[in-house]
C-alpha cells in the first residue's frame, strides 16, 4: 500500500476513531495519535518505513506549530525569564546526562551507548508540549513560557551535540565546521538572529502592507516566509523547530499575524496529527521483551525523577510551588530529538539497535503518562502541593513583600498590559488602594518601579491569591482572557464565600453566559464593547462632520501611547 491516499485514509481514520474516544474519557487527543502509530506499526497496514505520508509531511507539522508558537511568544518576557532557563536547562540535562549514564551502564550497556542513552534521556519534547499547553490554553502562562524558554534552549544544546557527533560537513563549504564545530554554531547563532532582527525591521513590514489587501495572498506569502527562513536555518545548520519559531518570531510584531494565525491553524492541526503518529510508529516490537526492564526504568526517571530535578532548580531561584509543578511536569518525558540523536549514533556503529528501541519505547510511553498527567495536573497538584511546597525558596520571583494583612478596601487588578495598563493608571490618579497580579517579569518590574503594588504570579495558582486577601477587597478586574482561569476565580470566591463584585473577560458570547451563571458580575467581550462603542459614536456624531474632520491624527496619537500600557 504505497499509494499516498490508501495510507492517509488508514491514518486519518484510525486517528479519527481513537481521537473520539479519547474526547469522550476527556484525555488529550494526542494521545490517539500515539496508538494510532503504535497500530499501524504492530498491525502492518503499511510499510511505515517507507509510507510516503510519513516520510515529510509530520515535518511540515513541526514547522507550522512552531512557526505559530514564534508569532504568539513575546520575546521580552523570554529574555525576562532568561537566567532561571538557562539555569533549569542546562543544570537538568547535564545532571539527568550523567544519571542516566550510570543507569543505562548498570544494565550492562558500553559506556558509549550509556552516554548516547543517558543524553537521550535528559531532552523534552517542544512539539508535546506546545500542543498539549495550546490544548489547555496555557501557552501564555508563567509555567508555560518557562516550560517552552527551557524546551527551546534544549533544542539549541541538541543541535550542538548533533553538530558535534556530525561535524565533517562545513558551512558553505568553507571547512569552518569540520574544525571548529562549536565556533562555527555561535557565530550561525548570532548570524541567524541577526538576520531574522534585519529582515523584520526593513523587508518584510513592507512586503505583508503590499499583500494585506488580499486574504490568500496574506496567507501564502506567510508560508512562503516561513518555509524560506526555514531553508535558510536548515543550510545553517540548524533544525525546523528553531528556524519555524524565529521566522514566526519575526512576524509576531505584524499587525497582521492574527490573520496569519487564523489561516494556518487548521493546516497545522493536520500536519501535526501526522507527526503524533509517525511518532507512534518508530516503536521496534522486535526487541521489546529483551528490553522491557530499562524501558520501564528510563520511563520511570523521565515521568518522576526528571520533575523532581525541575522542582528543586526551580525551587532554588525562588519559584512558587505551583509555578514549579506545573512547569516541572511539562517536562516529564522524553523528546523525540533523543530518537534522533540514537539514530545518528547507531548510523555511526557507535549504538546498537537496542538502545534505539528504548529510547523510543520509552519516549512513547512517557509521553502518553505525561499527557494524562498534565491533563489532571489540578488532581495531581492538590495530592503533591506539601512534598512540592518544600521545595520553595524566597528570591526576586516571589513578590512576598506585600503583606496580606496590610490590604484592605483594595481593588485587585489581575493582568495589567493594555486595557489592565489604563486601569491601573486611572485608578492610581484617583489615589485608590489597589494590587495588581501579572505573570510578566517585564511588567511587573515596570510597575514596580511606578509605585504599584504588584505580585508576580498566575491567577490560576491558589496560593497566590491568597496573598492578595480578597475577602476584605472592595472589586476585582480580571482582563485574562482564559476562560478556566475566571471560572476557577469565581468558584474559589465561591467557596471563601466572599461577595464582591467581579469583573473577568471573555473573548465569545458562550464563554460570557458560562462566567455569568459561574457567578460574575460583568464580562468584558472586547468585539461586544467595541460594536457597543461604534453605535453610540456614531449617533453622538452622525450629523457632527467636524467630529471626523481631524479624528485620524487623534486616534493615531492615542494607538502610538498604547501601543504599550506602560511604554
Amino acid at each position: 500500500m504505497n499509494n499516498i491516499f490508501i495510507q492517509l485514509a488508514i491514518i486519518l481514520g484510525l486517528s479519527s476513531v481513537l481521537g473520539l474516544i479519547t474526547y469522550k474519557f476527556k484525555m488529550p487527543l494526542l494521545i490517539a495519535y500515539l496508538v494510532g502509530g503504535l497500530l499501524i506499526a504492530l498491525v502492518g497496514f503499511f510499510d511505515v518505513n517507507t509510507s510516503s505520508a510519513l516520510s515529510f509531511l509530520p515535518e511540515i507539522g513541526i514547522a507550522l506549530l512552531l512557526f505559530l508558537v514564534g508569532m504568539e511568544l513575546d520575546l521580552r518576557e523570554i529574555r525576562s525569564l532568561g537566567k532561571p532557563i538557562m539555569l533549569a536547562g542546562i543544570l537538568q540535562v547535564i545532571i539527568t546526562s550523567v544519571l542516566g549514564t550510570f543507569i543505562a551502564q548498570s544494565f550492562g550497556f558500553s559506556l558509549t551507548e550509556s552516554i548516547y542513552l543517558g543524553v537521550g534521556l535528559s531532552f523534552s519534547s517542544t512539539i508535546v508540549v506546545i500542543k498539549l499547553l495550546l490544548e489547555k490554553k496555557d501557552l501564555s502562562s508563567l509555567h508555560g513560557k518557562l516550560s517552552v524558554g527551557i524546551l527551546l534552549l534544549e533544542d539549541l544544546l541538541a543541535v550542538i551535540l548533533l553538530l558535534g557527533l556530525t561535524s565533517t560537513s562545513s558551512v558553505f563549504a568553507t571547512g569552518l565546521t569540520q574544525a571548529l564545530p562549536i565556533l562555527a554554531f555561535i557565530g550561525k547563532v548570532a548570524a541567524l538572529f541577526i538576520i531574522t532582527l534585519i529582515l523584520n525591521h526593513y523587508l518584510l513590514g513592507a512586503i505583508f502592507k503590499m499583500v494585506s489587501g488580499s486574504t490568500e495572498l496574506l496567507f501564502l506569502t506567510a508560508l512562503a516566509w516561513c518555509f524560506a527562513f526555514i531553508s535558510l536555518a536548515i543550510v545553517m545548520g540548524f533544525s525546523v523547530v528553531i528556524g519555524a519559531f524565529l521566522a514566526g518570531v519575526a512576524l509576531a510584531s505584524s499587525p497582521y499575524h492574527f490573520q496569519i494565525q487564523g489561516k494556518v491553524k487548521p493546516m497545522r492541526d493536520f500536519f501535526v496529527a501526522l507527526f503524533f503518529v509517525y511518532l507512534g510508529t518508530k516503536v521496534n516490537f522486535a526487541h521489546i521483551t529483551q528490553t522491557i526492564w530499562p524501558i520501564l526504568i528510563f520511563t520511570a526517571y523521565a515521568v518522576v525523577v526528571k520533575p523532581a530535578i525541575f522542582v528543586l532548580l526551580l525551587g532554588t531561584l525562588g519559584f512558587r510551588k505551583h509555578t514549579m509543578f506545573r512547569t516541572a511536569i511539562n517536562l516529564s518525558h522524553i523528546s523525540e530529538f533523543s530518537l534522533i540523536i540514537l539514530l545518528v549514533g547507531l548510523d555511526m556503529g557507535l549504538v546498537g539497535q537496542q538502545a534505539l528501541t528504548i529510547i523510543a519505547s520509552s519516549g512513547l510511553l512517557s509521553i502518553i503518562i505525561a499527557s494524562l498527567a498534565i491533563s489532571k495536573s489540578n488532581l495531581i497538584y492538590k495530592l503533591v502541593t506539601d512534598w512540592v511546597g518544600f521545595f520553595e525558596r524566597k528570591n526576586i520571583y516571589r513578590s512576598d513583600s506585600i503583606r496580606s494583612s496590610e490590604l484592605e478596601d483594595h481593588i485587585v487588578i489581575i493582568g495589567a498590559h493594555r486595557v489592565g495598563g489604563e486601569i491601573v493608571k486611572f485608578l492610581k490618579r484617583e489615589k485608590q488602594s489597589l494590587v495588581v497580579l501579572d505573570f510578566n517579569p517585564h511588567q511587573v518590574e515596570i510597575l514596580l518601579e511606578e509605585g504599584v503594588q504588584v505580585i508576580y504570579g498566575d491567577m490560576e495558582d491558589p496560593e497566590v491569591l491568597d496573598v492578595l486577601n480578597l475577602s476584605k477587597a472592595k472589586m476585582v478586574i480580571s482582563t485574562a482572557s482564559d476562560t478556566n482561569d475566571s471560572k476557577a476565580l469565581l468558584e474559589g470566591l465561591k467557596v471563601k464565600h466572599i461577595n464582591i463584585p467581579v469583573v473577568v473577560r471573555a473573548d465569545t458570547i458562550k464563554d460570557a453566559q458560562t462566567l455569568y451563571k459561574a457567578g460574575a458580575d460583568f464580562v468584558i467581550i472586547p468585539e461586544v464593547m467595541a460594536g457597543d462603542l461604534l453605535l453610540d459614536t456614531i449617533k453622538e456624531h452622525l450629523n457632527n462632520k467636524s467630529y471626523f474632520k481631524d479624528r485620524a491624527r487623534i486616534e493615531l496619537e492615542k494607538l502610538s501611547r498604547k501601543t504599550l500600557a506602560w511604554g
